[in-house]
């Protein structure tokens, strides 16, 4: 037998093959669980932070790998509106194909159907009535009627076919939860910052990346009033206004300029027993050239004003400017004197000489309430108010800056009070605590003058002396000068050590000066006369006939400790706040959202279309009504494309209603 040569399939144009592609359910499906996972990525990873946070957060490798992949900013990252493009295109050409085919179905009664083919349907059933065929046809189509479907008489060869459909609309569902993906997909790109993108990509916008008052922020990095989405945020203290807001960028931001102006009339914040914040809310005032006079209204959480689609939201509080009265006790050669007093606002920056330093001081925050752990042991997840707080940082000339917080309110620790002051060196640290012990006046005056007394060399001399001709004498060598003039010289050296570095200091010129041998002999002892110089010093001018009390002993001990943590400490002076004049800012967050109403469209489409696809299924049903001798004989064959076991009750029902109604006979 010779070969046959089939003639090979055309292969159909790119073009038409594209548009399958397009149209194709996997195409559509893959690209929706694409979206579902970066969905969950935008979820979890926060967006829109600063990036010196996600540095903080996941190092410098994963934050470029990050900030390159876009997942600070999903949603308006090119991939993500790129597979948001896509997918509307491909849900477009699905509804495109197949919308035609839909439509004709719904109204279809599909008459062509054979008597082969009904007897092989699922759902089939058989029997015969002494009717004639027309007396059967009419009573089988009211049953139909009656249950509602819509019925079409068929003249056929073997006899009369009656098409019946129910739920031909169910095919609606079909196509609105198609154009409800497209709506809901146009909407979410309308509320993108593409059009911010499209700018910068023309060189027209560029991200400010500076800390600039809101004035002085150049033109190509302001936005102007229009119908672009946004969402950003203004702290606004209480009496000014402010007509801009500043959206959050990458590693910088822009301002976008507002068609109306804000005023912070009054804020008002609740806290609970504990000091934690309650509830808070603004009396703001909004005004608008087009509007006959200003709208007052009272905004809070969740509640928010609404103004031309621009939604202003009370996101947040801030300090707006507080007045703090301050004293700056000296910790360097100037211990002793008494403490400048000078006066700041909150986010003022100045020049500052103390002594032979010359510091920017750079006032941060002020905060009237501190919630923070205070573990007991009836009671380990205590918390309480350790009272008002500031911010601020000590910049050198180079740019290094220190940062501090400090507590106004002396905090007890151990059943003794202490002036705290949180520092730390960058913002990836945290907090290490400088514990200054107060006074019986509740001052520092105590703590200076033993830290005075430390940096006195003629004091220092006159204690050193008077240990060294002690100690010999202990030992029967007062007659050695030599050995008289090295011991004072090392009571000197070790309170130099001590106050230049602490006791680590101290214990590292034992590990790395003093012999091998020697160490374990002679470290104690170093230690020991160091305690000694330093219990001297403090109690020099106390009257010795009187005994040295346990609370003189602990607060010479807590401001040893103190000091010896002053050369980490970094700065020249203990900045204690005295006074202050607490003004707030209402931290408000103002968004608009021109794809909000399309979005809600195609929502509203989905919804529509799930309950008619859930709620109305179609269903069709066949009566083929034949001749056969004095009796008609009756094909009943029904389907629906959905809930098949929902159906298969509904046949069952069906199928009995239309026995009774065409007459009692018996089943073939």
């Amino acid at each position: 037998m010779s070969d046959v040569n089939v003639p090979p399939k055309p292969r159909q144009p790119f073009g038409r093959r594209l548009f399958l592609l397009l149209g194709s359910m996997d195409l559509a499906i893959t690209l929706l669980l694409v979206l579902a996972v970066a969905s969950v990525i935008g979820t979890v990873l926060q967006q829109n932070q600063p990036y010196a946070d996600y540095v903080i957060r996941f190092g410098p490798f994963w934050f470029d790998v990050f900030e390159t992949a876009g997942l600070y900013d999903v949603y308006s990252a090119l991939w993500f509106l790129a597979i948001l493009t896509l997918l509307v295109v491909s849900t477009s050409v699905c509804v495109t194909r197949n919308a035609p085919t839909m439509m004709k179905d719904m109204w279809q009664m599909r008459t062509q159907i054979r008597e082969k083919s009904l007897r092989v349907m699922h759902h089939n059933d058989q029997w015969s009535v002494a009717l004639k065929p027309d007396q059967a046809v009419a009573r089988i189509q009211a049953g139909l009627s009656d249950a509602g479907f819509r019925v079409r008489q068929t003249e056929k060869p073997e006899g009369i076919l009656l098409s019946a459909m129910k739920g031909g609309l169910n095919r609606l569902g079909y196509l609105f939860t198609h154009l409800a993906i497209i709506v809901i997909c146009i909407g979410g790109m309308l509320d993108s910052n593409l059009r911010i993108k499209f700018a910068e990509w023309q060189g027209d916008l560029k991200v400010e990346t500076r800390d600039l008052a809101s004035n002085d922020v150049p033109k190509e990095s302001r936005l102007t009033p229009g119908n672009q989405a946004f969402r950003g945020s203004i702290q606004i203290p209480e009496g000014r206004v402010a007509n801009v807001v500043f959206l959050p960028l990458r590693d910088g931001y822009l301002v976008q300029e507002l068609p109306f102006t804000l005023k912070v009339d009054d804020f008002r914040i609740e806290h609970y027993a504990t000091g934690q914040p309650k509830s808070f809310e603004t009396d703001l005032v909004l005004f608008d050239d087009t509007l006959p006079e200003p709208i007052k209204t009272t905004i809070s959480v969740n509640h928010p004003l609404i103004h031309k689609g621009y939604a202003i939201y009370q996101s947040s509080f801030a300090d707006g400017g507080s007045g703090l009265t301050m004293e700056a006790w000296p910790l360097d050669e100037r211990a002793g004197a008494e403490p400048e007093k000078f006066e700041g606002k909150v986010f003022e920056k100045r020049q500052m000489t103390w002594g032979d330093k010359q510091l920017r001081l750079e006032l941060d925050s002020f905060r009237p309430f501190n919630i923070n752990p205070d573990p007991t042991e009836e009671d380990p997840k205590n918390v309480r108010n350790f009272g008002p707080s500031f911010g601020f940082k000590l910049r050198s000339p180079t740019g290094e800056a220190k940062e501090y917080v400090n507590y106004m309110v002396p905090v007890m620790r151990e059943g003794r009070p202490f002036f705290l002051s949180g520092v730390r060196s960058s913002p990836a640290e945290e907090f290490g605590y400088l514990y200054i012990p107060v006074d019986r006046q509740g001052s520092l005056k105590e703590f200076n003058r033993f830290l005075q007394r430390l940096r006195d060399a003629d004091a220092i001399e006159v204690v050193s002396q008077q240990m060294m001709l002690e100690t010999l004498t202990q030992m029967s060598e007062t007659d050695s000068p030599r050995l008289r003039a090295s011991l004072q010289e090392t009571l000197r050296t070790l309170v130099t050590m001590f106050i230049r570095g602490g006791f680590t200091e101290v214990s590292n010129f034992i590990e790395t000066t003093l012999p091998e041998g020697q160490r374990e002999k002679l470290g104690p002892a170093y230690l020991s006369m160091l305690r000694e110089m330093l219990a001297r010093l403090y109690f020099m001018d106390r009257d010795q006939t009187s005994p040295v009390t346990e609370a003189e002993l602990l607060f010479l001990q807590d401001a040893a400790d103190a000091i010896g943590s002053l050369s980490r400490y970094g700065s020249p002076v203990y900045l204690s706040l005295k006074n202050y004049d607490h003004v707030q800012a209402s931290g408000l967050q103002i968004a608009k959202a021109p794809g909000k109403v399309t979005v809600y469209v195609g929502c509203t489409l989905l919804i529509i279309g799930v309950f008619i696809l859930f709620y109305l299924p179609q269903r069709r049903f066949w009566a083929l009504i034949k001749q056969k001798d004095d009796e008609s004989e009756i094909i009943l064959a029904g389907m629906s494309n959905r809930n098949p076991r929902d159906f298969d009750m509904f046949f069952d029902q069906m199928r009995e209603k239309l026995r009774q109604e065409s007459g009692n006979s018996s089943s073939q």
